[in-house]
């Protein structure tokens, strides 16, 4: 199975084109090829290949081997796979996820994909649309107790689901042993993302996350989106902010005319490979 590792900001994923060959078991493999030291060591697995309703199609499984809906990260990646690769001469691709169809700006250098921005639609408030088990309109600044202590989340949904706190300091929050009780909490009937978030300045945002089904990891482009959405909701920043993570930076804008959230940041190729089984 040959394979292509690339990043995100860290956000790391093993990436199989599927034009050409064909992936059995999806959840297995994420499983088997995102184990540091035993696997290629990855936040997950994408897919790649063709799609009837858009340029191209993305799946991405997570390291746990659950399905998700969407990964920003992996969608600039894509992006930057398919024009490098010489799939496409577009610098204006569409691309199927199960969170809908997105569109990609590709920003060239040196004739590669260097930035991508991504239109990643509109943002969804509604419980029902995330889901978590709530009543009203919006989850907006909602108390909820983890190990006796109370932590107000705001939940929005770019395509997967977010819940989002803003703290002092994201580097002092035990985000392993608190991400992993809300990823997992009964309010969360298919799980969730989970942001801890710092507002330096209303343009200028730092960022923490526990992933559902990976962990923490370095970057999650849709929750630095549903971060911006949440601290504008919160009346804590304006609509175009950077967005500080661990990996790097990622600049989001929230378009009040279309009410689209785009994002715009790197996207790094690292080798390729052969994956043989484990």
């Amino acid at each position: 199975m040959k394979f292509t590792k690339m990043h995100g900001l860290g956000n790391d994923y093993v990436y199989v084109d599927t034009f050409d060959q064909s992936v059995p078991d999806p959840a297995a493999m994420a499983i088997a090829v995102s184990r540091p030291h035993f696997g290629v060591g990855a936040d997950g697995l994408v897919l790649i290949g063709p799609s009837t309703e858009a340029d191209y199609a993305m799946r991405m499984f997570n390291a746990d081997g659950s399905e998700g809906e969407m990964c920003g990260n992996a969608v600039r990646c894509i992006g930057k796979y398919v024009h490098d690769r010489g799939l496409t001469a577009k610098t204006r691709v569409t691309l199927a996820t199960r969170g809908g169809i997105k569109t990609l700006e590709l920003r060239l250098q040196g004739g590669s994909v260097e930035q991508v921005t991504v239109d990643l639609g509109e943002p969804a408030l509604s419980p029902a649309s995330l889901p978590v088990t709530l009543a009203g309109a919006q989850v907006l600044n909602h108390p909820l107790s983890i190990d006796g202590q109370t932590h107000h989340i705001t939940c929005v949904s770019m395509g997967n689901p977010h819940a989002v706190i803003f703290v002092d300091d994201p580097r002092a929050v035990d985000v392993h042993g608190i991400g992993r009780q809300i990823e997992h909490h009964p309010l969360f009937p298919k799980r969730t993302n989970v942001e801890f978030v710092r507002v330096w300045r209303r343009d200028l945002l730092e960022m923490r996350v526990w992933e559902r089904g990976s962990g923490e990891t370095l970057a999650c482009g849709t929750g630095a989106a549903a971060s911006l959405v949440a601290a504008v909701l919160n009346g804590l920043a304006d609509r175009s902010a950077v967005v500080q993570l661990t990996g790097g930076e990622l600049h989001v804008h929230w378009d009040a005319r279309d009410n689209h959230v785009y994002q715009t940041g790197p996207a790094t190729f690292v080798f390729d490979g052969v994956w043989l089984g484990a």
